[in-house]
């Protein structure tokens, strides 16, 4: 159930110490979404994103989704260890109290570049709110992949666990768009209403994309595939996707 982080206007979705499930702009509010021209470095982005967001007159609480990319996949524990350190600019924002029992409410994607990766991890984007006269709604919903949610070791809750096979390959993908649909549905939209689609994979999807993409609505502005994989070890296919109406490049 979406819960309303009243500091940033703007709902999210309530998931794990690291990140939220998805955002929505809270009514009167805008999600606007904010791409580097060339990835730099988390400090820098974090940076960067402060003063944009100060030139609009927002503060730093309106931070609502980011979008990373790293030098390769994690391991469980490596990936624990990155979102300790990631989530401490999030506390000393007053977005959360930065302890792993915390909800954090900004959502996230954070995809690893198979071709010409950063050599540390780097930003690539990044969404905040601003109030905005006849507002639509906008909504961000995380990166997700094919692992279901809960507490156990990633290998037991990957979907066809290393199996890249056609049949593993489409119901891992069958399973990414039904989850990032139910998280759009939990925050009151779906896919018909989404502005851009991302995929992530180093995996050719193509055979099942008009099945398993395109009818189930998730390509209505089409997609942008970025060949790069999940942030996990196993992880093989990835999406994310938003609806906003301002994007701009710095």
């Amino acid at each position: 159930m979406a819960q309303d982080f009243a500091a940033g206007n703007y709902r999210f979705l309530p998931a794990v110490f690291q990140f939220s499930s998805g955002v929505a702009a809270q009514p009167g509010y805008e999600i606007e979404r904010v791409r580097f021209d060339k990835p730099v470095p988390l400090a820098e982005g974090f940076r960067r994103a402060a003063e944009t967001m100060r030139a609009a007159n927002r503060p730093l609480t309106a931070f609502c989704a980011c979008e990373l990319r790293s030098p390769g996949a994690f391991s469980e524990a490596g990936f624990r260890a990155f979102n300790e350190h990631y989530v401490k600019t999030l506390a000393e924002w007053g977005l959360f109290d930065g302890s792993v029992n915390s909800v954090n409410p900004v959502a996230r994607s954070n995809v690893c570049p198979e071709i010409d990766p950063p050599s540390e991890p780097v930003f690539y984007a990044f969404s905040f709110t601003r109030p905005v006269n006849d507002a639509r709604a906008t909504f961000v919903i995380a990166g997700g992949a094919e692992a279901r949610g809960g507490s156990a070791p990633y290998p037991e809750r990957t979907v066809r666990y290393r199996d890249l096979s056609a049949d593993g390959l489409r119901e891992k993908v069958r399973f990414v768009v039904g989850e990032i649909g139910r998280r759009a549905a939990d925050l009151g939209a779906s896919w018909s209403d989404t502005t851009a689609t991302q995929v992530y994979t180093v995996h050719d999807f193509h055979p099942v994309a008009a099945d398993e993409l395109v009818r189930a609505n998730a390509a209505r502005s089409g997609m942008t595939w970025h060949f790069a994989r999940p942030p996990v070890i196993d992880l093989e296919f990835e999406v994310d996707c938003r609806r906003v109406m301002r994007e701009t490049v710095i």
